[in-house]
């Protein structure tokens, strides 16, 4: 298939903490149980949109949340086709090299190109439905052949009914011959986790990936968390959060607009509680801050953050959350490229949210699989490193320094706190502060020997899930 390789990208990755409705957090409605038939006479129009949507993330490079938001027919839809949309799409990317590996076993000829590409991108659409979603399959098949036509090539309507006939007859027994885990994970990708973490550690991440997240939220008063949980029908979550597997779109939920909680993984929710659970009257800077899942645990908290970050379009969403969460008044922002920030007074207390690859959060967006490639990953590191020394150069002797990224490659994070130690070892500049499980509720398996936080997307499998996350925690004891 022409597209199984992708050309590099360096798109940025979404933040996995998301406040307003419209992103991959913002519907949970429907999923996998979708039907073709569910959702009107239409069905062909939804899925006009999802080619388009697919089509254009993979040729312009782009993240899926943006591809959607700029397409004013997805727009217009529905909002219960607008998840049907957005869950095709996922389903395609997710199972991208299962689906391509079905379409040449259905091939006369497994080897043959299909042209023109637009062909590709329309079975794909259907084996997802007929393999992977609860479609009917004469509404999957006949769409698809439909899509055909409706792209025009006519002379092709023939070619897609046979492709997809036989997957609809043979496909969901040709997965049980599949090696899922290889096929649905870059080959570069899957090749740093074995060496990270163990081919057998490796294979469940990929694993863990193929299933769809669930919506977590923070709650701004954690001591709430029965009436929250009652409320919104949710299951209750160490650390005070709330987890929703079948929720609507975000703002129609008790509590949003008043403010009362906001969308974040539970991964996501553990960095800021590690500088203690009472900040009253502390200053703490938010490093990387938009769009200020963090920035709002710290001001729940008590502290007075500064929040930063070099996008003003980023900040400008950061200061209305903050304003639906009541919290505007205890942040502070400013647009600033925090490799290069100077402050007037030291900090006690920073926290760093690195930019990353964001592999940690491919259960929720599996397109960062396929927009990010191994070469991406040298710029980053060097970035973290760059922003790891400014952001001790910030800190006050004696302060603390949280450093975290939502990747799951040693590199974006035990690597980079070692070359960091190493580089201070001359002077005894900086120490880590061990993580205690207690800390983090006593997440399984989370604490590492050394006392930094690597959870992987497996832990907690049971309960659906977490994303992938590491934290460590560090303290200045000379300049």
């Amino acid at each position: 298939m022409s597209d199984s390789s992708l050309p590099p990208s360096t798109a940025p990755a979404p933040s996995p903490d998301l406040f307003q409705g419209g992103s991959q957090n913002g519907h949970q409605g429907g999923g996998h149980s979708l039907s073709g038939q569910s959702l009107g006479g239409d069905l062909l129009t939804p899925r006009r949109v999802a080619l388009n949507a697919l089509q254009t993330l993979f040729t312009k490079r782009s993240m899926l949340d943006h591809v959607l938001d700029d397409n004013a027919d997805f727009c217009a839809l529905s909002q219960r086709d607008r998840a049907f949309v957005r869950m095709l799409v996922t389903t395609v990317v997710r199972r991208w090299g299962q689906i391509d590996d079905l379409i040449k076993r259905a091939l006369s000829k497994p080897d043959q190109p299909l042209n023109p590409p637009i062909l590709e991108y329309i079975l794909r659409l259907g084996v997802a439905q007929l393999v992977f979603m609860n479609i009917p399959d004469h509404a999957a098949v006949n769409t698809s052949v439909q899509l055909a036509e409706d792209s025009g090539h006519v002379r092709l309507k023939g070619f897609v009914n046979a492709i997809l006939r036989r997957v609809a007859a043979e496909g969901k027994d040709w997965t049980a011959r599949q090696d899922i885990p290889r096929l649905n994970t870059p080959e570069w990708l899957l090749k740093i986790w074995i060496r990270d973490f163990g081919l057998r550690n490796a294979l469940e991440i990929s694993m863990a990936n193929l299933n769809e997240a669930a919506l977590d939220i923070t709650l701004k008063h954690p001591d709430q968390q029965e009436h929250w949980a009652q409320t919104l029908s949710a299951q209750p979550m160490p650390g005070g959060g709330l987890r929703l597997q079948n929720a609507r779109q975000v703002q129609e939920l008790p509590g949003f607009h008043e403010g009362m909680w906001w969308v974040q993984d539970l991964a996501a929710s553990l960095p800021a509680r590690l500088f203690g659970d009472d900040l009253t009257g502390q200053r703490v800077v938010d490093l990387c801050a938009a769009p200020g899942g963090k920035t709002a645990q710290l001001a729940a908290m008590g502290a007075d953050v500064l929040a930063v970050d070099r996008s003003a379009k980023r900040l400008q969403r950061l200061k209305e959350n903050m304003k639906r969460l009541r919290l505007d008044d205890k942040v502070t922002t400013e647009v600033a490229d925090a490799g290069v920030l100077r402050l007037r007074n030291p900090a006690r207390f920073i926290l760093l949210d690195a930019p990353c690859s964001a592999t940690g959060t491919i259960r929720r967006n599996p397109d960062v699989m396929w927009m990010k490639m191994e070469s991406d990953l040298s710029s980053l590191i060097e970035l973290q490193s760059r922003l790891l020394d400014q952001a001790l150069k910030m800190l006050e002797i004696g302060g603390v320094l949280v450093y975290c990224t939502c990747s799951l490659q040693k590199d974006e994070g035990e690597n980079q706190i070692e070359q960091l130690l190493a580089r201070g070892a001359g002077t005894a500049g900086v120490e880590r502060i061990p993580i205690h499980a207690s800390e983090i509720n006593h997440i399984p398996n989370a604490v590492t020997p050394r006392g930094d936080v690597r959870i992987l997307p497996q832990i907690l499998n049971d309960q659906g899930g977490i994303d992938g996350f590491y934290i460590a925690r560090l303290t200045k004891l000379s300049d």
